[in-house]
Parts: C-alpha cells; structure tokens; sequence
C-alpha cells in the first residue's frame, strides 16, 4: 500500500537520451574561430508511457454521509465537553486558592491583633 511504484525499465529514460530536445541549425556563430562540421542532433528519446494509477473511487452513499456528519458531532461534543471541565477545573482551583489566602491572611491578622 505504501511501497513506491517504479515504472517497468523499458520506459525509463537512458543517461544519452536528452530531455531538453536540442536545437536545429546553427543560430548563432560558434565561439572559436576553427571550422567544425555541424554534429546532427541525436532523436529525441520516446515519452515513457503513463502508468495507470488504479485507486478505489470513494463512494459517499447517504447513509455513510449521515455516519460521518455523527461522528464529525461526537468529535466535537467530546472535545469541547473535555476542553470546558479542564477550564471549570482550573476556576474551581483559583477560586479555591483564593478562600484558602483570604481565611489565612484573617487567621494570621487575628493573632497580630491579640499580642
């Protein structure tokens, strides 16, 4: 399922073949002054083949749209039930924090008072 598809190796280019097909006739001088003799262009290598792909069409029935749109909601219903107890719970403690600083600040000031 995963392993790379290779092409048959009868369709794979060779090193001599040229993918950019190289131009006809001399369109410019050449850069020395000797005289060559113009090579002629090699035959551009024939396209290798398209290889079919065979992959399974997704088939969406109503009854698997109606099964996906269900469980697309329960993702969400659970996700955000799970986001907002992990919120509640960090309000119950704050506030919790908070009565436990007030009654140790009164505790801790009631005995100043008493000396």
């Amino acid at each position: 399922m995963f392993t790379p598809k290779y092409p048959a190796p009868d369709t794979a280019p060779t090193r001599t073949a040229h993918l950019i097909p190289m131009p006809t006739g001399d369109a410019h001088a050449p850069a020395c002054g000797c005289h060559h003799s113009p090579v002629a262009p090699a035959a551009p290598a024939p396209a290798p083949a398209p290889v079919p792909v065979s992959r399974p069409a997704v088939q969406l029935t109503p009854g698997s749209l109606i099964v996906a749109a269900a469980g697309g909601t329960a993702v969400v219903l659970v996700v955000g039930t799970v986001l907002v107890s992990m919120l509640l719970a960090v309000a119950i403690t704050g506030v919790s924090v908070a009565i436990c600083a007030v009654v140790l600040r009164s505790l801790l000031n009631s005995q100043n008072q008493q000396r």
